[in-house]
């Protein structure tokens, strides 16, 4: 179980999405990854660029947020577990959907990336030692342990898929 003191207040909304099903760190990132697949593998390419209300990410966007979102964040633990206590910089998840090219890549492969990075995440996650898990660095001006940054991959991914269940499909 994770507690609160382990992340900034903001990152709870994702956190508490996976970290109270009794579910380990290596196995909510299998699940979820399984859900985000099952939900997202088989959309009708009519849906593929489709935006919800305007001004809002299209579907591809939203995909090429979680994995950059994940990128930035397996930086952050893998910083975190080697105890490196560079405190590291927030990121504008707009600036970088302003400046992707999701919209022009063809949809599969972005799941595909998707699935690709999260086995390299599992595989970070197995390297790690129960303390190196429990270790502690800052970014955006909030502290986090290894361990919340697993809980949080999971609890991103599940948050932007309900979002998808209920607003794009």
């Amino acid at each position: 179980m994770i507690s609160k003191t382990e992340y900034a207040p903001y990152f709870e909304q994702y956190i508490k999405l996976v970290s109270q099903d009794g579910k380990s760190i290596l196995e909510s990132l299998q699940s979820s990854q399984e859900v985000f697949d099952q939900v997202l593998r088989n959309v009708p390419a009519e849906k593929h660029g489709f935006s919800y209300a305007a001004g809002k990410w299209t579907l591809k966007e939203v995909i090429q947020h979680i994995i950059d979102t994940e990128r930035i964040f397996c930086y952050r633990a893998l910083c975190f577990a080697r105890n490196d206590k560079t405190v590291l910089p927030g990121y504008d998840q707009d600036i970088f959907v302003e400046n992707d090219t999701a919209n022009a890549r063809d949809y599969y492969e972005l799941l595909e990336e998707m699935a690709v990075l999260r086995k390299s995440t599992i595989q970070l996650y197995r390297s790690f030692s129960e303390e190196a898990l429990v270790r502690v660095g800052s970014a955006s001006d909030s502290e986090m342990s290894v361990s919340a940054l697993g809980y949080l991959f999971s609890g991103h991914q599940t948050h932007h898929i309900n979002i998808v269940k209920e607003r794009y499909l």
